[in-house]
């Protein structure tokens, strides 16, 4: 099942042990995807009904902030968000590389920036409360350098396979035999 899971695209760029990691990010993002489209239903019927249970809010936007971050970390390490792959896919050889090497430098500061930030700002939400719960609004806060530690983890692992494999993706290199893409329908009569 966790196999299914894992993008095989672009293997050249990953660990096999960081494949669970993925695994268990993708089936988060279904279980938050589950959690806040039913959350936001339940709200809707029982506003609708005239009983409406408040808690509703805070279960919704749980689920809301941690999907957002739990899909950036998937999507890093899926190479599916986060970097610019038309503009890297365009290039080949030295000018590829450099810039595979310049996005990804920029993706993992934006990472580290998220865990030093969102550190902070998790601490300062132990002073801020969410309503009607009295829950400390840094239950919310965790998300971020949380996310940020998983982004920095899948950039420093696609650079440093990267550097060693190559970034080309053998999907990029290859040429079918009749000039068409790879992967593209060939055409026959």
């Amino acid at each position: 099942m966790s196999a299914v899971l894992v993008a095989q695209r672009q293997r050249h760029l990953k660990w096999r042990a960081l494949d669970v990691v993925e695994s268990l990010l993708m089936m988060a993002c279904g279980l938050t995807l589950l959690g806040f489209t039913t959350s936001v239903m339940l709200d809707i019927v029982t506003r609708t009904i005239g009983h409406p249970w408040l808690w509703l809010q805070e279960v919704t936007s749980t689920f809301f902030v941690y999907g957002i971050f739990i899909g950036a970390a998937a999507a890093t390490r899926r190479n599916d968000h986060l970097y610019l792959t038309a503009l890297s896919e365009a290039l080949h050889g030295r000018a590829r590389l450099v810039v595979e090497i310049v996005i990804r430098l920029v993706v993992l500061g934006v990472a580290l920036t998220m865990v030093y930030f969102g550190y902070i700002n998790f601490l300062r939400g132990f002073g801020s409360f969410r309503m009607p719960s009295m829950t400390p609004i840094a239950s919310l806060y965790a998300a971020i350098p949380l996310s940020g530690v998983l982004i920095a983890l899948f950039t420093v692992e696609q650079l440093a396979n990267g550097l060693r494999n190559g970034f080309e993706h053998p999907e990029d290199v290859e040429i079918a035999d009749d000039g068409a893409a790879p992967g593209a329908p060939s055409e026959s009569i």
